[in-house]
């Protein structure tokens, strides 16, 4: 039953025709963390640092479960956390919200007027003013240096609609489809975003001119790529942005992305990192000038190659590799003040850390603890404003300096002084080819050695994402403790922080040494005279469910229940069914079809479907119809086969979702299946019932 009351609070909004989303009263009745407590938590985002270095512009999302949607406005607050304060109160979100006019005024992005357009008020959040009208609206935008200019992300249209090659049909719907990539993650690719640069006086933008107009090419790249895609040089005469100019076929089967230098003087376009073949991405201009920092990949085709940090001297064009000595990929990167060093954020033994490298390759630790640490913001030189999360809470803004840390919001803990907790360890369990694995267990609070608990075995996807010290809204392991059970979540092979070798040893091995890597921490973990080992369950999400489905064939019972989301069932069909098939390719090994691949070969002879014989544990099936990364058909697939086979087995199928699971009641109805489904098999003595 509940353990916690939630009351969506709701206000007029401006207009007074939308209900404002925001901060919800929640009360919690037993002091457990529960699904109604990680819903109410604020959800803090985006910090942007004043330029005189002052205060700190941030935003904070809400969900109404309600109105079944989120929420975001905007905060500010002194450097040192002093006077936070929140500026907006609307009904429609703010988002991209950068401090200008020296900080008197803040541009951002609302929908306000209907499409997202750019808007600009007073740093007090008075006077709001429409400074854009884009057509198709404004997915994000970056400011020039001298704040005259502007980079606009819109989308133009791709491809051919049934009227453009047959005016008589103006209500047919048929795609007609000549070339790969037609689709992509949860859309039918009929629209790509291309940069456009435009004047902006600070109350109006105006001539927007399209830097890429008639080439078939996205910038920024799909479908997680933004406003990190692009950097100003400080004296506003140039823009790079980064492209993977392909389409169809090449597209599909490349990660090649290239930095580009477009001239505002002379309009033209020239390619920085031609040559190089993998990723390159998140381009940043020293302070100075002097240098271009950028994230670099160096093997096309491979989306999970180590990420370096490269350098490009701009008077003379010679690169540098700036990690080339460091054997882990960096995620983020920011240059400091002074131009001669980079911070970054890397995994790294199971958390991630802030670091920072100088131009003579040096590499120090900035921060780093039991934490993931997020966005940096040098304030300084020796100062960065960061975001930072644990498996026990979400992101919250901190002050680092020195070694030291001051927290600087507090948002949730008005939340957090009405729970207890669960506890979080750090185990190195022995693999089968004598190494040591970085292992999370995650026990319930008031946990009890004397007492059994049955467990939960937490697959990573990916299959290269790291299970570092992440909050996640729906894999959230603090929630599965806190529901009674032992959550023991190992970093096996093929995950990134623990070198190059480890990261990439999954790649053409699936259903191989990864798989004993699982059944090591469980069976190492089982050993634990707490652990009930009879109710052991079993879950994951893409790569993850594709490990839950091939576990359910060879874990030699080991498992009592099995819960996968959006897994590969059958990886011969995922093969063809995907759409970025420089990931199947690579991962894979190759094509079914090519029988002189051997890693191909092994890899399709461990197809999870091929085991469904051997399913013994009753299992659940979640999946979305919007996912075109991995589609609905792999789960029905692996729902029918268990059906057939007499496995207890339930399946949930969402129409509205893609391969994640993203609208609150949806998300709500997620939990409560999950939980309801591991109640009923891991813990067989208790009386189950939804969990609400």
């Amino acid at each position: 039953m509940s353990t916690a009351v939630l009351l969506t609070s709701v206000s007029c909004s401006q207009n007074e025709t939308e209900n404002v989303i925001d901060k919800p009263a929640f009360k919690s009745e037993s002091g457990v963390f529960s699904i109604e407590a990680l819903q109410a938590f604020g959800r803090v985002s985006d910090p942007q640092i004043s330029p005189d270095k002052s205060k700190i512009l941030y935003g904070i999302s809400y969900e109404s479960v309600e109105e079944n949607k989120s929420n975001r406005d905007l905060y500010v607050m002194n450097i040192d956390g002093s006077d936070n304060h929140r500026i907006t109160k609307t009904a429609k979100s703010e988002n991209n919200a950068v401090w200008i006019n020296g900080g008197d005024k803040i541009a951002f992005i609302s929908s306000e007027s209907g499409k997202p357009q750019v808007w600009t008020m007073n740093a007090d959040g008075s006077n709001r003013q429409l400074a854009s009208d884009i057509e198709n609206g404004v997915n994000g935008f970056v400011l020039s240096p001298d704040e005259k200019h502007i980079l606009l992300i819109s989308n133009i249209k791709y491809g051919a609609t049934p009227e453009d090659l047959y005016s008589d049909l103006p209500k047919a719907t048929g795609r007609v489809i000549t070339d790969l990539m037609y689709k992509h993650w949860d859309e039918w690719v009929t629209e790509i975003p291309h940069p456009f640069v435009a004047d902006f006086d600070g109350v109006k933008v105006s001539n927007p001119i399209d830097i890429m107009e008639g080439e078939p090419y996205e910038a920024p790249m799909k479908p997680f790529g933004g406003v990190e895609s692009f950097a100003w040089s400080p004296d506003s005469k140039n823009l790079i942005y980064v492209s993977r100019k392909k389409e169809g076929l090449e597209y599909a089967k490349s990660t090649n992305s290239d930095l580009f230098l477009y001239s505002l003087e002379d309009k033209t376009t020239k390619n920085l990192t031609e040559g190089m073949m993998g990723y390159d991405t998140n381009p940043i201009y020293s302070p100075d000038g002097k240098y271009v920092a950028w994230l670099s990949m160096e093997r096309d085709g491979y989306e999970s190659d180590k990420n370096r940090i490269f350098i490009l001297n701009c008077e003379n064009g010679e690169k540098i590799d700036l990690t080339s000595d460091w054997d882990y990929t960096v995620n983020s990167i920011a240059w400091n003040p002074n131009s001669q060093s980079v911070y970054f954020i890397a995994h790294h033994q199971g958390v991630t850390p802030i670091f920072s490298v100088t131009l003579e390759k040096e590499i120090s630790t900035i921060a780093e603890g039991i934490c993931d640490y997020g966005v940096v913001l040098p304030v300084d030189e020796s100062t960065v404003i960061a975001l930072k999360h644990s498996m026990l809470a979400p992101d919250e803004i901190y002050a680092i300096n020195n070694g030291g840390e001051t927290k600087l919001t507090s948002v949730n803990d008005d939340i957090f002084a009405q729970l207890k907790m669960p506890i979080v360890e750090k185990r190195l369990v022995p693999t089968t080819d004598g190494k040591e694995m970085t292992t999370w267990v995650i026990y319930p609070q008031d946990f009890d050695k004397s007492k059994k608990y049955p467990a939960i075995l937490y697959c990573q996807g990916g299959p290269q994402q790291a299970v570092s010290q992440f909050w996640s809204y729906r894999w959230n392991f603090a929630l599965m403790a806190a529901n009674g059970y032992i959550v023991i979540a190992p970093n096996r092979r093929g995950l990134p922080g623990f070198g190059t070798e480890w990261n990439e040893q999954i790649s053409g091995d699936y259903g191989g040494q990864n798989m004993k890597d699982y059944l090591s921490a469980v069976d190492y973990m089982k050993q634990e005279p707490y652990i009930d080992s009879d109710h052991i369950g079993a879950t994951g999400a893409s790569y993850g469910g594709f490990s839950v489905y091939w576990l359910a064939g060879n874990h030699d019972n080991r498992f009592a229940a099995l819960f996968a989301h959006a897994g590969i069932f059958n990886t011969e069909a995922q093969y063809l069914e995907t759409e970025e098939m420089w990931f199947a390719d690579w991962d894979l090994g190759g094509a079914f079809w090519d029988k002189e691949n051997a890693t191909a070969q092994r890899t399709f002879s461990q197809s999870p479907h091929k085991y469904v014989d051997k399913w013994t544990a009753p299992i659940m099936i979640s999946h979305g119809e919007y996912d075109f990364r991995i589609l609905a058909s792999q789960g029905m697939q692996a729902f029918n086969a268990a059906k057939l086979r007499g496995i207890p087995c339930e399946m949930v199928i969402y129409p509205d979702e893609n391969h994640w699971i993203l609208k609150p009641q949806n998300a709500i109805m997620w939990q409560r299946l999950f939980f309801r489904w591991f109640d009923r098999w891991l813990k067989p003595g208790e009386k189950m019932e939804d969990n609400n």
